[in-house]
Protein backbone atom coordinates (compact mmCIF):
# COMPACT_ATOMS: atom_id res chain seq x y z
CA UNK A 1 0.00 0.00 0.00
CA UNK A 2 2.69 2.48 1.01
CA UNK A 3 6.02 2.37 -0.79
CA UNK A 4 8.71 0.85 1.39
CA UNK A 5 11.21 3.45 0.17
CA UNK A 6 9.10 6.40 1.30
CA UNK A 7 8.34 4.70 4.61
CA UNK A 8 12.01 3.99 5.27
CA UNK A 9 12.90 7.59 4.41
CA UNK A 10 10.32 8.99 6.84
CA UNK A 11 11.44 6.69 9.68
CA UNK A 12 15.01 7.82 9.03
CA UNK A 13 13.93 11.48 9.20
CA UNK A 14 12.29 10.93 12.58
CA UNK A 15 15.45 9.27 13.90
CA UNK A 16 17.56 12.17 12.62
CA UNK A 17 15.12 14.73 14.05
CA UNK A 18 15.35 13.21 17.52
CA UNK A 19 19.11 13.02 17.06
CA UNK A 20 19.11 16.77 16.47
CA UNK A 21 17.29 17.36 19.76
CA UNK A 22 19.64 15.01 21.60
CA UNK A 23 22.79 16.63 20.17
CA UNK A 24 21.61 20.16 20.95
CA UNK A 25 20.72 19.14 24.51
CA UNK A 26 24.13 17.53 24.99
CA UNK A 27 25.91 20.61 23.61
CA UNK A 28 23.95 23.02 25.83
CA UNK A 29 24.55 20.80 28.86
CA UNK A 30 28.26 21.31 28.20
CA UNK A 31 27.80 25.08 28.31
CA UNK A 32 26.98 26.19 24.76
CA UNK A 33 24.82 29.33 24.64
CA UNK A 34 21.33 28.90 23.19
CA UNK A 35 21.64 32.21 21.33
CA UNK A 36 24.99 31.25 19.82
CA UNK A 37 23.63 27.85 18.78
CA UNK A 38 20.73 29.36 16.81
CA UNK A 39 22.93 32.06 15.23
CA UNK A 40 25.73 29.75 14.10
CA UNK A 41 23.40 27.03 12.80
CA UNK A 42 21.36 29.57 10.79
CA UNK A 43 24.51 31.17 9.37
CA UNK A 44 25.96 27.81 8.31
CA UNK A 45 22.64 26.80 6.75
CA UNK A 46 22.62 30.07 4.79
CA UNK A 47 26.11 29.34 3.47
CA UNK A 48 25.17 25.78 2.44
CA UNK A 49 21.97 26.90 0.71
CA UNK A 50 23.85 29.70 -1.05
CA UNK A 51 26.33 27.21 -2.50
CA UNK A 52 23.51 24.90 -3.51
CA UNK A 53 21.59 27.73 -5.19
CA UNK A 54 24.64 28.61 -7.29
CA UNK A 55 24.71 25.02 -8.57
CA UNK A 56 20.97 24.83 -9.23
CA UNK A 57 20.69 28.21 -10.98
CA UNK A 58 23.97 27.95 -12.85
CA UNK A 59 22.29 27.29 -16.20
CA UNK A 60 18.88 28.86 -15.65
CA UNK A 61 17.64 32.32 -14.66
CA UNK A 62 17.12 33.12 -11.02
CA UNK A 63 13.54 33.84 -9.89
CA UNK A 64 12.54 37.47 -9.67
CA UNK A 65 12.22 38.87 -6.16
CA UNK A 66 9.23 41.05 -5.33
CA UNK A 67 8.65 43.34 -2.37
CA UNK A 68 5.73 41.17 -1.30
CA UNK A 69 7.86 38.03 -1.31
CA UNK A 70 10.69 39.67 0.65
CA UNK A 71 8.30 41.23 3.17
CA UNK A 72 6.44 37.98 3.71
CA UNK A 73 9.64 36.01 4.17
CA UNK A 74 10.88 38.57 6.69
CA UNK A 75 7.73 38.03 8.76
CA UNK A 76 8.24 34.26 8.52
CA UNK A 77 11.88 34.67 9.53
CA UNK A 78 10.92 36.82 12.52
CA UNK A 79 8.55 34.16 13.81
CA UNK A 80 10.96 31.35 12.88
CA UNK A 81 13.75 33.00 14.85
CA UNK A 82 11.48 33.08 17.91
CA UNK A 83 10.49 29.46 17.29
CA UNK A 84 14.10 28.27 17.15
CA UNK A 85 14.98 30.22 20.30
CA UNK A 86 12.00 28.78 22.19
CA UNK A 87 12.87 25.24 21.14
CA UNK A 88 16.53 25.63 22.10
CA UNK A 89 15.66 27.08 25.52
CA UNK A 90 12.93 24.47 26.06
CA UNK A 91 15.24 21.55 25.35
CA UNK A 92 17.92 23.13 27.53
CA UNK A 93 15.57 23.35 30.52
CA UNK A 94 13.93 19.94 30.00
CA UNK A 95 14.90 17.07 27.69
CA UNK A 96 14.74 15.92 24.04
CA UNK A 97 12.07 13.41 25.07
CA UNK A 98 9.77 16.18 26.27
CA UNK A 99 10.47 18.14 23.07
CA UNK A 100 9.31 15.18 20.98
CA UNK A 101 6.20 14.74 23.15
CA UNK A 102 5.21 18.40 22.94
CA UNK A 103 5.79 18.54 19.18
CA UNK A 104 2.71 16.35 18.75
CA UNK A 105 0.63 19.35 19.84
CA UNK A 106 1.39 21.00 16.49
CA UNK A 107 -1.63 19.52 14.64
CA UNK A 108 -3.93 20.65 17.47
CA UNK A 109 -2.51 24.18 17.50
CA UNK A 110 -2.68 24.38 13.72
CA UNK A 111 -6.28 23.19 13.58
CA UNK A 112 -7.42 25.67 16.26
CA UNK A 113 -5.74 28.64 14.57
CA UNK A 114 -6.88 27.55 11.11
CA UNK A 115 -10.50 27.48 12.29
CA UNK A 116 -10.21 30.83 14.09
CA UNK A 117 -8.68 32.61 11.08
CA UNK A 118 -10.89 30.97 8.48
CA UNK A 119 -8.42 28.60 6.86
CA UNK A 120 -10.72 25.67 7.61
CA UNK A 121 -14.39 25.21 8.47
CA UNK A 122 -15.68 23.26 11.46
CA UNK A 123 -19.14 21.68 11.34
CA UNK A 124 -19.86 19.96 14.66
CA UNK A 125 -22.81 18.14 13.09
CA UNK A 126 -20.34 16.00 11.12
CA UNK A 127 -18.65 13.06 12.84
CA UNK A 128 -15.19 13.85 11.45
CA UNK A 129 -15.34 17.37 12.88
CA UNK A 130 -16.47 16.02 16.25
CA UNK A 131 -13.56 13.57 16.32
CA UNK A 132 -11.11 16.29 15.29
CA UNK A 133 -12.40 18.61 18.03
CA UNK A 134 -12.15 15.83 20.60
CA UNK A 135 -8.62 15.07 19.44
CA UNK A 136 -7.57 18.67 20.00
CA UNK A 137 -8.94 18.60 23.56
CA UNK A 138 -7.27 15.25 24.29
CA UNK A 139 -3.91 16.49 22.95
CA UNK A 140 -3.99 19.63 25.08
CA UNK A 141 -4.93 17.52 28.12
CA UNK A 142 -1.93 15.28 27.48
CA UNK A 143 0.35 18.31 27.31
CA UNK A 144 -0.89 19.48 30.71
CA UNK A 145 -0.22 16.01 32.15
CA UNK A 146 3.36 16.03 30.85
CA UNK A 147 3.93 19.56 32.16
CA UNK A 148 2.31 19.43 35.59
CA UNK A 149 2.70 15.78 36.59
CA UNK A 150 6.16 14.26 36.52
CA UNK A 151 5.42 11.18 38.62
CA UNK A 152 7.67 8.34 39.61
CA UNK A 153 10.65 7.37 37.45
CA UNK A 154 10.22 4.33 35.25
CA UNK A 155 13.50 2.42 35.18
CA UNK A 156 13.97 1.04 31.69
CA UNK A 157 17.55 -0.14 31.94
CA UNK A 158 20.22 -0.46 34.58
CA UNK A 159 22.28 2.70 34.11
CA UNK A 160 25.88 3.26 35.20
CA UNK A 161 26.30 5.23 38.42
CA UNK A 162 27.82 8.18 36.60
CA UNK A 163 24.86 8.39 34.24
CA UNK A 164 22.36 8.06 37.11
CA UNK A 165 24.07 10.88 39.01
CA UNK A 166 23.91 13.13 35.96
CA UNK A 167 20.25 12.28 35.46
CA UNK A 168 19.42 13.06 39.08
CA UNK A 169 21.23 16.38 38.79
CA UNK A 170 19.26 17.36 35.72
CA UNK A 171 15.87 16.12 36.93
CA UNK A 172 16.08 17.47 40.48
CA UNK A 173 15.15 20.97 39.35
CA UNK A 174 11.37 20.62 39.04
CA UNK A 175 10.88 24.29 38.19
CA UNK A 176 13.19 23.95 35.19
CA UNK A 177 11.10 21.03 33.92
CA UNK A 178 7.88 23.08 34.07
CA UNK A 179 9.60 26.08 32.47
CA UNK A 180 11.00 23.87 29.71
CA UNK A 181 7.56 22.37 29.04
CA UNK A 182 6.02 25.85 28.90
CA UNK A 183 8.67 27.05 26.42
CA UNK A 184 8.17 23.97 24.25
CA UNK A 185 4.39 24.52 24.31
CA UNK A 186 4.99 28.10 23.14
CA UNK A 187 7.33 26.73 20.49
CA UNK A 188 4.53 24.53 19.14
CA UNK A 189 2.06 27.42 19.13
CA UNK A 190 4.33 29.81 17.24
CA UNK A 191 5.35 27.01 14.89
CA UNK A 192 1.66 26.71 14.01
CA UNK A 193 1.49 30.48 13.49
CA UNK A 194 4.46 30.18 11.14
CA UNK A 195 2.63 27.55 9.10
CA UNK A 196 -0.40 29.83 8.74
CA UNK A 197 1.68 32.81 7.63
CA UNK A 198 3.85 30.60 5.46
CA UNK A 199 0.86 29.08 3.66
CA UNK A 200 -0.24 32.59 2.69
CA UNK A 201 3.17 33.79 1.56
CA UNK A 202 4.78 30.90 -0.31
CA UNK A 203 1.81 29.51 -2.22
CA UNK A 204 2.74 31.80 -5.12
CA UNK A 205 6.38 30.68 -4.91
CA UNK A 206 5.92 26.94 -4.39
CA UNK A 207 8.30 26.16 -7.25
CA UNK A 208 11.12 28.16 -5.68
CA UNK A 209 11.76 26.20 -2.50
CA UNK A 210 15.52 26.87 -2.55
CA UNK A 211 15.10 30.63 -2.91
CA UNK A 212 12.46 30.77 -0.18
CA UNK A 213 14.61 28.69 2.19
CA UNK A 214 17.72 30.75 1.43
CA UNK A 215 16.06 34.13 2.04
CA UNK A 216 14.40 32.88 5.20
CA UNK A 217 17.73 31.67 6.57
CA UNK A 218 19.42 34.97 5.70
CA UNK A 219 16.79 36.89 7.67
CA UNK A 220 16.90 34.42 10.58
CA UNK A 221 20.70 34.75 10.73
CA UNK A 222 20.52 38.56 10.84
CA UNK A 223 17.79 38.58 13.48
CA UNK A 224 19.32 35.90 15.71
CA UNK A 225 22.78 37.51 15.48
CA UNK A 226 21.33 40.88 16.51
CA UNK A 227 19.51 39.34 19.48
CA UNK A 228 22.56 37.30 20.48
CA UNK A 229 24.92 40.29 20.43
CA UNK A 230 22.58 42.13 22.81
CA UNK A 231 21.74 39.20 25.09
CA UNK A 232 25.05 37.32 25.21
CA UNK A 233 27.48 39.48 27.20
CA UNK A 234 30.30 36.95 27.45
CA UNK A 235 32.62 37.07 24.39
CA UNK A 236 33.90 33.59 25.20
CA UNK A 237 30.43 32.20 24.49
CA UNK A 238 31.11 32.67 20.77
CA UNK A 239 34.12 30.35 20.91
CA UNK A 240 33.22 26.81 19.92
CA UNK A 241 34.94 23.65 21.03
CA UNK A 242 35.74 21.20 18.27
CA UNK A 243 33.55 18.41 19.61
CA UNK A 244 29.89 18.32 20.63
CA UNK A 245 29.15 22.02 20.02
CA UNK A 246 30.48 22.05 16.47
CA UNK A 247 28.77 18.74 15.75
CA UNK A 248 25.39 20.04 16.97
CA UNK A 249 25.63 23.23 14.89
CA UNK A 250 26.70 21.39 11.74
CA UNK A 251 24.00 18.76 12.19
CA UNK A 252 21.31 21.40 12.68
CA UNK A 253 22.37 23.40 9.63
CA UNK A 254 22.73 20.45 7.28
CA UNK A 255 19.79 18.32 8.40
CA UNK A 256 17.08 20.73 9.59
CA UNK A 257 17.36 23.15 6.68
CA UNK A 258 18.21 20.91 3.72
CA UNK A 259 17.77 17.14 4.02
CA UNK A 260 14.59 17.11 6.14
CA UNK A 261 12.93 19.72 3.94
CA UNK A 262 13.72 17.85 0.72
CA UNK A 263 12.59 14.44 2.01
CA UNK A 264 9.34 15.80 3.47
CA UNK A 265 8.45 17.58 0.23
CA UNK A 266 9.26 14.42 -1.75
CA UNK A 267 7.15 12.25 0.57
CA UNK A 268 4.24 14.71 0.40
CA UNK A 269 4.37 14.61 -3.39
CA UNK A 270 4.40 10.79 -3.36
CA UNK A 271 1.94 9.99 -0.56
CA UNK A 272 0.39 13.24 0.67
CA UNK A 273 0.74 15.32 3.84
CA UNK A 274 -1.25 12.97 6.10
CA UNK A 275 1.28 10.21 5.42
CA UNK A 276 4.11 12.52 6.51
CA UNK A 277 2.28 13.68 9.64
CA UNK A 278 1.54 10.13 10.81
CA UNK A 279 5.23 9.49 11.53
CA UNK A 280 5.55 12.27 14.10
CA UNK A 281 4.50 10.23 17.19
CA UNK A 282 7.26 7.76 16.32
CA UNK A 283 9.68 10.45 17.52
CA UNK A 284 8.54 9.91 21.12
CA UNK A 285 9.69 6.28 21.16
CA UNK A 286 12.97 7.16 19.45
CA UNK A 287 13.52 10.08 21.85
CA UNK A 288 13.04 7.86 24.90
CA UNK A 289 15.55 5.31 23.61
CA UNK A 290 18.15 7.93 22.64
CA UNK A 291 17.63 10.00 25.79
CA UNK A 292 18.14 7.01 28.08
CA UNK A 293 21.06 5.67 26.05
CA UNK A 294 23.07 8.84 25.40
CA UNK A 295 21.95 11.42 27.99
CA UNK A 296 20.99 9.28 30.98
CA UNK A 297 17.42 10.61 30.92
CA UNK A 298 14.82 8.73 32.95
CA UNK A 299 11.33 8.12 31.63
CA UNK A 300 8.81 9.42 34.18
CA UNK A 301 5.28 8.17 34.67
CA UNK A 302 3.79 11.58 33.85
CA UNK A 303 5.68 11.72 30.56
CA UNK A 304 4.52 8.21 29.61
CA UNK A 305 0.84 8.92 30.39
CA UNK A 306 0.93 12.35 28.77
CA UNK A 307 2.70 11.05 25.66
CA UNK A 308 0.13 8.29 25.19
CA UNK A 309 -2.69 10.82 25.62
CA UNK A 310 -1.16 13.21 23.08
CA UNK A 311 -0.67 10.40 20.56
CA UNK A 312 -4.35 9.38 20.84
CA UNK A 313 -5.44 12.98 20.35
CA UNK A 314 -3.01 13.46 17.48
CA UNK A 315 -4.30 10.49 15.52
CA UNK A 316 -7.89 11.64 16.13
CA UNK A 317 -7.04 15.04 14.59
CA UNK A 318 -5.29 13.43 11.62
CA UNK A 319 -8.16 10.97 11.07
CA UNK A 320 -10.73 13.76 11.20
CA UNK A 321 -8.80 15.86 8.69
CA UNK A 322 -8.39 12.87 6.37
CA UNK A 323 -12.13 12.13 6.48
CA UNK A 324 -13.01 15.77 5.80
CA UNK A 325 -10.61 15.81 2.86
CA UNK A 326 -12.33 12.72 1.41
CA UNK A 327 -15.70 14.44 1.80
CA UNK A 328 -14.45 17.56 0.01
CA UNK A 329 -12.95 15.51 -2.83
CA UNK A 330 -16.10 13.41 -3.15
CA UNK A 331 -18.53 16.34 -3.32
CA UNK A 332 -19.10 18.06 -6.68
CA UNK A 333 -18.28 21.75 -6.62
CA UNK A 334 -19.41 24.61 -8.71
CA UNK A 335 -17.06 26.50 -10.99
CA UNK A 336 -16.97 29.40 -8.54
CA UNK A 337 -16.04 27.13 -5.63
CA UNK A 338 -13.40 25.30 -7.61
CA UNK A 339 -11.62 28.56 -8.36
CA UNK A 340 -10.85 29.04 -4.67
CA UNK A 341 -10.84 25.63 -3.02
CA UNK A 342 -10.51 25.14 0.70
CA UNK A 343 -8.06 22.39 1.47
CA UNK A 344 -6.78 21.27 4.84
CA UNK A 345 -3.90 23.38 6.09
CA UNK A 346 -1.63 20.33 6.28
CA UNK A 347 -1.78 20.22 2.48
CA UNK A 348 0.04 23.56 2.39
CA UNK A 349 2.41 22.65 5.15
CA UNK A 350 6.11 23.18 4.49
CA UNK A 351 8.91 22.19 6.81
CA UNK A 352 11.02 25.26 6.52
CA UNK A 353 11.08 25.74 10.22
Amino acid sequence: MWGSGVTAAMVTMECLDVGLNTLSKAAMTRGMSDFVYVTYSSALATFLLLLYSFIVYRNKPRPALTCGMIGGLFVIALISCSVQMLKAFGIGYSSPTLASVMSDLLPAYTSILAIIFGFEKLDLRVQSSQVRCGGIIVSVTGAFIVTLYKGLPITLVSLPKKVIAADQLLSSMQSNWVLGAFLLACYGFFHAVTLLVQSRVIRDYSGEVITVALLRNIFVTILSASISLISEKDPNAWKLSLNMELMAIGYSALFANTIRLSVHLWAMRKKGPVFVAMFKPLGIVIAVIMGVTFLGDTLYLGSAIGAATIVVGFYAVVWGQAQEKKMVEGCPTSSHESSSPRVPLLHNKSTLV
